[in-house]
């Protein structure tokens, strides 16, 4: 068996942060699907591509949520939340081989803490845009980003507006965070309050209320 990682939403400040791994005997089906780092495929092409990616493979996914990215980075770093949900990941498939997307700049060190946490033998490899050099991390940055979508749609239902891609450069994100905090005086569910673009909008927000008030 051969198995890719890869994660989904490492950057938003609002929404959770995906894990997927895919498992299969080879990779031949997946390049005959043509599977591409999920950036680049339209959000429909994912769509057709994750029944047929689930058809010929076993999937496993992982989802963090931003309370917990924020409660882990008050003694750990990103990197390492994202070695040990790989970690978890390869414990349920236990393939012999493993493809993962490196987080870290460092491409060996990322996949020496992802191997402290495994608990079986696994000729691993982790490398930068795994996602563009081996069809299984394709695939599972298809499986991983599709259901990042499906979950942000859920927390726009949930506030009964869009809250766009959840990314600090997303205008409809950072508009509702700061619409938020400045009707309620905190952060919306599902903000990674420790990023500094959240920082940043609470900040500006309490400004620009005061401002409002003193006009």
């Amino acid at each position: 068996m051969i198995c890719g990682i890869d994660e989904a939403g490492r950057g938003p400040v609002m929404g959770p942060l995906v894990i997927a791994a895919v498992a299969a005997e080879d990779d031949l089906r997946f390049r005959e699907l043509q599977v591409k780092d999920s950036k680049q495929l339209t959000k429909k092409k994912r769509e057709e591509l994750l029944p047929l990616i689930r058809e010929c493979s076993q999937t496993e996914t992982l989802v963090i949520s931003a309370a917990e990215i924020d409660s882990y980075r008050l003694t750990g770093s990103l990197n390492d939340l994202e070695a040990e949900a790989f970690a978890q990941l390869l414990n349920r498939l236990k393939p012999e081989t493993a493809y993962a997307d490196a987080a870290d700049v460092n491409e060996e060190r990322f996949a020496a803490v992802i191997l402290e946490h495994v608990d079986f033998k696994v000729d691993l490899f982790a490398r930068h845009k795994a996602d563009m050099l081996y069809p299984v991390v394709s695939a599972a940055s298809i499986v991983a980003k599709t259901l990042r979508d499906e979950l942000i749609d859920a927390i726009s239902a949930e506030f009964g507006e869009p809250i766009g891609s959840g990314y600090p450069g997303d205008e409809v994100t950072r508009n509702f965070i700061e619409r938020w905090i400045r009707k309620n005086g905190a952060f919306p569910p599902h903000t990674r309050t420790s990023w500094k673009t959240a920082k940043d909008l609470y900040s500006q927000a309490k400004i620009t209320k005061i401002t409002d008030w003193i006009d």
